[in-house]
């Protein structure tokens, strides 16, 4: 397998995440009163606050609208995160600026059409395995992962182990 996309993990400051179909695994509960109910996977939620707890910038940029969502991110330590972006463009810019990002230092993981616009702006874009073709085309690198099944995981440790920041965060705690 070609791990040339390796190279860009080196550059890697930021990671900006979709969450339906790449933290979750795309599939809702949806209970008699309407509340769409989601499963994340606990080994993404433990590479997430680890990417934190580094210094990276981690930011979530979704359409989904859940205040559930919400409150498990920024548990996490997430500070930014966007829920009902329906034009993703908007809020990723809005993160370029806040932290006067260089794009090609920005690792992006989306799993559907949506995600593209912003895909093609990244320097280091990546989606799960079930993605959509049209992101699998778009990606430098495809997880081996499913959505929700650890691909935020697998991307976010690749990145710190290539940069030796990994083994640095084993105290951070699953939550």
């Amino acid at each position: 397998m070609d791990k040339s996309y390796k190279i860009l993990f080196n550059d890697v400051t930021t990671f900006i995440f979709d969450v339906d179909g790449v933290l979750t695994n795309g599939i809702v509960t949806v209970f008699p009163n309407g509340e769409l109910v989601r499963q994340m996977n606990i080994k993404d939620g433990y590479a997430l606050k680890a990417a934190v707890k580094a210094g990276y910038n981690v930011c979530i940029i979704s359409g989904g609208k859940n205040e559930g969502v919400r409150t498990r991110l920024e548990n996490l330590g997430i500070k930014d995160v966007y829920l009902g972006a329906h034009n993703k463009l908007v809020q990723y810019n809005e993160i370029l600026e806040k932290y006067n990002l260089n794009p090609e230092h920005i690792m992006y993981m989306g799993d559907d059409i949506p995600d593209a616009p912003v895909m093609e702006k990244v320097g280091v874009p990546c989606c799960p395995n079930d993605a959509v073709r049209e992101l699998q085309q778009l990606s430098v690198y495809i997880s081996d992962k499913k959505g929700g099944e650890g691909c935020a995981r697998d991307v976010i440790e690749q990145v710190m182990r290539v940069q030796g920041k990994w083994q640095d965060n084993f105290d951070a705690t699953y939550d």
